[in-house]
């Protein structure tokens, strides 16, 4: 038996060749950790612009049928085959639930992507999730433009040698990658790949596949010169607007194992132009390369983590050479020394948002000096997740955790801000 809210949200669903159905007779379920749930009012949004509706392949819709118990369709009303609906969040919009859905014993992992729950209100897509950030510079319509090609054709002309560049070109035209492609619109956050190797194997890893689903993206194959690294940096720092580089790409490892090359850079960087915010995304596991980075002039850093505990944390980034008390190590020394430090919190709804995950997030953020949590959904199959991965606890809600995290005083986020050492956030909000 359910709780039937004031609030009734319905089950959509597809075919196969992507006509969508709005099932009025199934009340809309979504999934949190390993349980269906009907979702409150305050969960589901209309889809944001920029927000695009996915099939989840080989699934069927889960909602409560008219005699209140828990059902799927396996079939449209015109007798085709159903599939699972669900949307993928534009940044900015973390998910609150993910799709109820079921599927036959034999089928394949989904593909590594964020699937949100979607329901039907009164003929509206309505999207599980709520918005985390300001997302003026990651609207979908900022990026993609008609005169992209040409705008890589030109920053390619204009530095024919540099391989990274030509690495952020193939990321931007063929993988849509935002922060490559603000290099070449030159504003904003743009990205630095400079490391083929990485000390971790993480489940969800979105450029070396760990499991049986195949990464969708491409590793970096080459370690560029600190020349590179300072033509394209210099560059971007000088004139864009709300500059940041962030060292550290979707199509790399962990950038702290070219800590020497990236130091290196850092310093002619600085010798080039005080502008802007340069900026490390890592695991933050080697620590010695964490130090050097800092003391070169680093002005903030990201670390991503699925969880403070230790025992989750090792299950799912599997390191290789570190344990969780180095990236706490690592975040002590950045704080110690004036860089602005973020966590970049995978969160998966019945998990990131359970009591001893955010517990334990908290006494890190506190132990550590952390400024900011960002929220990242988490790219991976949910039953690849559970199974690996188990609750031990009860859930809070997404709602509720981000509450409880901006009442210890944390500042929560999606994305990273531009920050100067020393001074804090430099774009007009405060930590």
């Amino acid at each position: 038996m359910y709780y039937r809210a004031m609030v009734m949200f319905s089950t959509l669903y597809s075919d196969r060749n992507g006509r969508i159905w709005e099932d009025k007779d199934l009340v809309f379920l979504g999934r949190s950790g390993r349980q269906w749930v009907e979702a409150e009012a305050e969960d589901l949004i209309p889809l944001p612009a920029g927000g695009s509706l996915v099939m989840v392949p080989g699934h069927y819709p889960v909602g409560i049928d008219r005699d209140n118990k828990v059902n799927c369709r396996e079939k449209t009303p015109r007798g085709a085959p159903a599939v699972a609906l669900a949307c993928l969040l534009p940044q900015g919009f973390t998910r609150t639930l993910l799709p109820a859905t079921v599927s036959p014993r034999d089928t394949a992992e989904v593909p590594i992507l964020g699937y949100t729950a979607v329901a039907g209100m009164k003929n509206r897509v309505m999207a599980a999730a709520i918005p985390t950030d300001e997302h003026r510079k990651w609207h979908p319509e900022q990026y993609n433009t008609p005169d992209l090609e040409q705008t890589v054709e030109s920053r390619l002309e204009q530095f024919p040698h540099n391989r990274i560049l030509r690495q952020l070109a193939y990321c931007s035209l063929h993988y849509s990658c935002f922060t490559a492609q603000n290099i070449f619109y030159r504003r904003w956050e743009g990205g630095i790949p400079t490391t083929p190797r990485c000390n971790a194997r993480c489940l969800g890893c979105i450029s070396r596949g760990h499991t049986s689903v195949s990464s969708p993206q491409e590793r970096l194959k080459f370690t560029p010169t600190v020349e590179e690294v300072v033509e394209v940096a210099g560059y971007h720092l000088e004139a864009a607007p709300e500059a940041i580089i962030s060292f550290g790409q979707g199509c790399e490892g962990e950038p702290a194992l070219n800590a020497d090359l990236i130091a290196a850079a850092i310093q002619r960087v600085r010798g080039i132009t005080d502008r802007g915010c340069i900026n490390i995304n890592t695991n933050a596991g080697y620590t010695e390369g964490i130090k050097k980075l800092v003391d070169a002039g680093l002005d903030a850093i990201r670390v991503t983590l699925l969880s403070a505990r230790e025992e989750d944390y090792l299950a799912y980034h599997r390191p290789t050479g570190y344990r969780f008390r180095d990236v706490e190590r690592s975040l002590s020394y950045a704080r110690d020394n004036g860089v602005y430090a973020s966590l970049n919190l995978l969160a998966i709804p019945g998990f990131t948002d359970s009591e001893e995950q955010v517990e334990a997030v908290i006494r890190l953020v506190h132990n550590t000096g952390v400024h900011m949590i960002q929220l990242r959904n988490l790219n991976i199959d949910p039953d690849l997740f559970f199974e690996r991965i188990p609750l031990r606890s009860e859930t809070l809600g997404i709602r509720r955790m981000i509450d409880i995290f901006q009442q210890e005083g944390i500042r929560v986020a999606s994305y990273t801000h531009p920050a100067r050492r020393g001074k804090g956030l430099i774009d007009g909000t405060t930590a």
